[in-house]
């Protein structure tokens, strides 16, 4: 649709009129100002300008009604607005700041649903309320979705978090801790003077759910070794990780409290940017209010997941909004926004109709059952969310996508949900590069990999092992996280030829991986059987085993 020099646009409703001196809307009789005629040199600018702008006017008022074209009739656009209030819950999380926003609560309004969002920080309160028809919707992390089970449905993605949450090691007061590896000495001490070390963590956040991570996913990382420090808070957590007479180990903590810690000197040893995809937040809604009133929350996404595809050309006012909601300097909204990546509704939809969010909820609901938190995977993880509510606020934004592809492509892939440059190929990084980059700890590899005797060949189990090894590695960051794959044996015959074994079984299994389509950068090494498992003797056959070792490369990929 064009529209000429001369056209008036109702901020009310959305109509365009063909008249430059009209002083109220022929559809809904709203009283047009001057700042409601717009030139155009068609529907491309048109969107793109409205994302340029970054103005609430634009992204408000102009977008969807022009790309979307005419209404039908006059009396579709003025048929009379009925009035709803939804009550959300939720929590402080910067992520769902928009929803809190006046700005945007008021926009809401003005299209028939009222909002509330109150404050309920307890996950089974939250969930509980939903099920007894005192709320209509909840924002919680996936997790926290699958623990609690609320009697709802998932509408809509929110966020998907790259960092902003984050464990770190207090090497302040242990200077010996440089990666989960030296856990095991600092807890076998500690235990000889009877005691633990703690880690401290906010409950039932995505803190909690990161401590599990590192609990199920790394061998020499176990909760039970640990006094579990509980707070309700990340500011709490940071307190106390500070605090010198605490013997806290590990801290794990959102933004802008990481970029605190990290100015400090403390180890980041693993974060959400390691482990994309991990930690999602959602948006849920009431079986009740699926089923009674549909378009309203169609309505909300529409208006919420508008005002994210405007953001998406300029961030600028979501960082001041998420400055001014948590009450935050300019630099902490900044690092908090960093460590975010929201869903626009073509992104949610995706998830949705490709599997993706099926994945995801099995991935971590198998983190959620080796932890105990869960007594089952969902044997149909697809019935827990419904995309049907999200159709229009996805077609608008493919709309804009359509619109604005070719003459702004990154900002069509960014509308899209895809990062720049994703899916190309990591920078190979040389031996003794992976070789030296940090350590970050060796997997649990849960059934160990097995080779016939004196050969390269896999025995046993052993490529069942190495299929299930290869979807663990899967889910971290090629762009942050490399593998080092070390081949040990026992100490039975010669040591030339152990340590050629050695290093061939490594290359076996890095090679198996890579024949997986794992995007890391990966290196091999064999140790023969220098390297010994602690307290087992050396002839013996435990010590035939391969590691499994993830090192940080974020430094190394700057450099190239």
């Amino acid at each position: 649709m064009f529209v000429d020099s001369k056209s008036v646009i109702c901020p009310q409703c959305g109509y365009s009129q063909n008249k430059s001196n009209a002083k109220q809307c022929e559809a809904c009789g709203h009283k047009l100002g001057k700042h409601n005629r717009l030139r155009t040199l068609g529907p491309v600018l048109l969107a793109y300008g409205a994302l340029t702008a970054g103005g609430y006017f634009l992204a408000r008022h102009v977008v969807l009604p022009l790309i979307l074209g005419e209404p039908n009739s006059t009396a579709e656009i003025s048929r009379a607005v009925t009035s709803s209030e939804l009550t959300l819950l939720g929590d402080t999380f910067s992520g769902y700041s928009t929803f809190r926003n006046g700005a945007f609560q008021e926009t809401l309004q003005d299209s028939g649903t009222q909002l509330k969002y109150k404050d309920e920080f307890d996950q089974a309160t939250r969930a509980e309320a939903l099920g007894k028809g005192k709320a209509d919707l909840l924002v919680t992390s996936l997790d926290q979705f699958l623990r609690h089970r609320p009697k709802g449905k998932i509408v809509g993605m929110i966020d998907n978090t790259i960092g902003a949450d984050a464990a770190l090691l207090n090497n302040k007061k242990y200077p010996q801790l440089k990666s989960l590896l030296d856990l095991k000495k600092l807890v076998a001490d500690a235990k000889k003077k009877g005691e633990k070390p703690g880690i401290v963590y906010a409950v039932d956040t995505p803190s909690e759910y990161l401590a599990l991570v590192l609990d199920t996913k790394f061998d020499t990382f176990n909760l039970s070794d640990f006094d579990l420090i509980e707070v309700t808070d990340a500011s709490e957590a940071w307190e106390v990780l500070q605090e010198p007479s605490k013997r806290v180990a590990v801290a794990v903590l959102w933004e802008p409290f990481v970029t605190q810690a990290r100015d400090l000197g403390y180890t980041v040893v693993l974060s959400s940017r390691d482990t994309p995809k991990s930690i999602v937040d959602v948006l849920v809604a009431s079986d009740r209010l699926i089923q009674s009133q549909p378009d309203q929350i169609s309505n909300l996404l529409e208006s919420y997941y508008r005002r994210i595809d405007t953001n998406m050309r300029s961030a600028a006012e979501l960082q001041k909004q998420i400055a001014e909601d948590g009450d935050l300097e300019a630099n902490d909204a900044a690092a908090v926004l960093d460590g975010i990546d929201f869903f626009t509704a073509a992104e949610s939809k995706k998830w949705m109709e490709e599997g993706t969010l099926s994945q995801r909820m099995k991935a971590i609901s198998s983190v959620l059952v080796l932890s105990g938190q869960l007594d089952a995977v969902p044997d149909k993880p697809e019935t827990l969310y419904n995309p049907q509510p999200l159709a229009k606020a996805a077609q608008n934004t493919q709309a804009l996508i359509d619109l604005v592809r070719a003459d702004d492509p990154d900002l069509a892939a960014k509308l899209e949900g895809a990062a720049i440059g994703q899916g190309t190929p990591q920078p190979a990084l040389s031996t003794s590069q992976i070789q030296d980059a940090p350590n970050i700890g060796n997997l649990d590899v849960q059934e160990q990999v097995r080779f016939a005797y004196g050969s390269i060949q896999l025995a046993d189990n052993g490529a069942q092992v190495l299929d299930k090894l290869a979807a663990e590695i899967a889910e971290f960051n090629p762009d942050t996280v490399a593998i080092r794959v070390i081949g040990h044996t026992s100490k039975t015959g010669n040591t030339d030829i152990n340590q050629a074994l050695s290093k061939e079984r490594a290359d076996a299994v890095a090679q198996y991986l890579k024949n997986k389509g794992l995007q890391l950068n990966i290196s091999t090494e064999g140790k023969g059987f220098n390297e010994p498992l602690p307290n087992i003797l050396p002839e013996d056959g435990r010590n035939q085993r391969t590691e499994i070792r993830l090192v940080r490369i974020d430094s190394q990929a700057a450099k190239l």
